[in-house]
C-alpha cells in the first residue's frame, strides 16, 4: 500500500496536498448550472415531490414497492460506477475504494428502502438532505453528459435525496428525537475510516487532503487541516438545523386518520 506521493511514511499532518495526482476520470467536469445540470436538478424535484405526494395521499401495499424499486436503482447506479471503473481502466485505490461519504450514503439509501429501519432511514435522511444535495447542487464531476458517470452519479445522488424524503415525509417515518447526534457520531465514525485509507493509499476520500477541484462550501473555507474543522463543525450545524426543523414539521404534520372531518365553525 503506497502511502501519500512524495511523503514516503510520513505522517497525516505532513501530507503533500500539492502533489496528489489528479483523478483518472476527471477531463471535461460538468459546469454548474448548465444545461445538464439544470435538467438533473429538474428530475430532482419532480421526483421528490410526486412520490411524498402520493404516498400521503394513498397509502399502501404500492409504496413498499416503489420503495425497493428506488432501492435498486440506487444501487445498480452506484456498483454501475465501480463497473465503469473497472471496464475502463481507471479503477484505482486511491480513489474508487468505496471510503467517500457517497458510498455510505447510498449504501444506507439501499438498506433504508428495502428493510425501513429506523437507524437507517435516520442515517440516508440527515446524509442526503446535507451531503448528497450539496453533491447535486455544486457538483464535483469530472464528466458532462453523456457520459456514463453523469447519469451514475446523478441517480444515486438524487435517488438517496428522493428515498430520504418518501420515506419520512411520505411514509412519516420521522427520525426519531438525538437522530442527528446519532447520525454525527457514525460520521465520525466513517470518517476516521476514510481517514485511515488516505493514509494506506495516498488518496483523497471524504476530501481530507485536499479541497474539492470544483466549488462547493468547502471552497469558501480556510486551508488544510482548518477546512477539516470548519467542516465538521457545519455539518453538525446542518444536521441540528435540519432536526429542528423536521420536528417543526412532524407537529403539524396529521396523518389523514387523525384528520377532522370538517373544520371547526
Amino acid at each position: 500500500m503506497r502511502p501519500a506521493p512524495g511523503v514516503e511514511g510520513a505522517s497525516p499532518t505532513a501530507w503533500d496536498h500539492g502533489s496528489l495526482p489528479r483523478r483518472p476520470r476527471q477531463r471535461g467536469p460538468l459546469p454548474q448550472f448548465s444545461d445538464p445540470h439544470i435538467a438533473a436538478l429538474g428530475v430532482l424535484s419532480a421526483m421528490a415531490v410526486i412520490p411524498v405526494w402520493a404516498a400521503r395521499r394513498h397509502p399502501g401495499p404500492w409504496t413498499v414497492i416503489w420503495a425497493r424499486l428506488l432501492a435498486l436503482l440506487v444501487l445498480a447506479s452506484w456498483i454501475g460506477e465501480y463497473v465503469a471503473d473497472l471496464a475502463l481502466g481507471t479503477w484505482t485505490v486511491q480513489y474508487t475504494l468505496p471510503l467517500q461519504l457517497t458510498d455510505a450514503v447510498s449504501a444506507a439509501a439501499v438498506l433504508a428502502l428495502w428493510s425501513r429501519r429506523m437507524l437507517l432511514v435516520e442515517l440516508v435522511y440527515f446524509w442526503s438532505l446535507t451531503a448528497s444535495l450539496q453533491a447535486v447542487l455544486t457538483p464535483d464531476l469530472g464528466q458532462n453528459f453523456p457520459s456514463v458517470y453523469y447519469f451514475t452519479y446523478f441517480t444515486y445522488h438524487i435517488g438517496a435525496i428522493v428515498g430520504a424524503c418518501f420515506l419520512v415525509f411520505g411514509c412519516r417515518l420521522y427520525p426519531r428525537p438525538g437522530a442527528a447526534w446519532r447520525v454525527f457520531a457514525l460520521t465520525l465514525v466513517f470518517t476516521a475510516i476514510a481517514g485511515a485509507g488516505d493514509m494506506l493509499t495516498g488518496g483523497n476520500y471524504m476530501y481530507l487532503r485536499v479541497k474539492p477541484e470544483h466549488s462547493s462550501l468547502v471552497s469558501l473555507m480556510g486551508p488544510w487541516p482548518w477546512y477539516i474543522i470548519e467542516t465538521v463543525a457545519l455539518g453538525l450545524a446542518m444536521l441540528l438545523g435540519l432536526e429542528l426543523l423536521t420536528n417543526w414539521l412532524r407537529r403539524r404534520d396529521v396523518p389523514p386518520r387523525e384528520a377532522p372531518d370538517r373544520l371547526p365553525a
